[in-house]
């Protein structure tokens, strides 16, 4: 993934000087798990919605493999990219596995259900992230902490080329964080998170991002 020059705003008039993000540069190679970090408001999570084409660029482009995101349909992004957000439903009518299984349904044809090789697929991600055991418990009666686990599974189970995570440690504990950092880490793949916890950053990422101002400053 590679965001070059990468200006956005909320408002297309924005004039260039006053955009939310400006000259955005990030890159994220094969297999390096990647922070960014820095101040509120400084722009993190509005970057990232911009790598998984939520927020679409008013200048600079947003690329995979070369070619811009834009120009690929929402099917192949899907079955490429997984993205674990801060934010999750609070009455979300699905059982823990129900929403691990909804990270195979990119790889899926509409007149095909899960297969046995999808199923083994979530019961890994759901091992993964220790949930297995609850796997059948409703969502909506989790912790904040689990809930962020489960589509951590979800995310898993799509099995990404990237990986995309805004703050993944909120509601976690510190046993829970450290081993979801290590678990990214352990993966292989591509990985980009917007992190608070300097030390955890230092301490897990490959190479950081530091942004201020809706700009990166280191």
């Amino acid at each position: 993934m590679e965001l070059c020059g990468l200006d956005w705003s909320p408002d297309a008039a924005t004039a260039p000087e006053a955009r939310l993000l400006r000259g955005i540069a990030l890159t994220v190679r094969p297999g390096e798990f990647v922070g960014v970090i820095g101040p509120n408001g400084s722009g993190k999570t509005s970057t990232l919605r911009c790598a998984f084409r939520f927020n679409k660029p008013l200048a600079g482009e947003a690329k995979l493999d070369g070619a811009d995101i834009w120009g690929q349909s929402a099917a192949s992004f899907a079955r490429r990219v997984a993205v674990v957000l801060q934010e999750f439903p609070e009455d979300f009518g699905l059982t823990v596995r129900e929403v691990a299984d909804m990270g195979r349904i990119p790889h899926q044809s509409l007149l095909r259900g899960g297969s046995a090789a999808d199923h083994a697929i979530v019961d890994d991600a759901l091992a993964q992230v220790g949930l297995a055991a609850q796997q059948h418990q409703p969502f909506a009666t989790l912790s904040g902490g689990e809930k962020q686990r489960a589509l951590l599974a979800r995310a898993l189970a799509q099995r990404p080329e990237l990986l995309i995570l805004d703050e993944p440690t909120n509601h976690l504990d510190l046993r829970h964080q450290l081993s979801l950092l290590r678990l990214v880490r352990r993966l292989g793949i591509a990985a980009v998170a917007t992190l608070h916890d300097l030390n955890l950053a230092a301490a897990f990422c490959h190479r950081l991002y530091a942004l201020k101002a809706g700009r990166v400053v280191a």
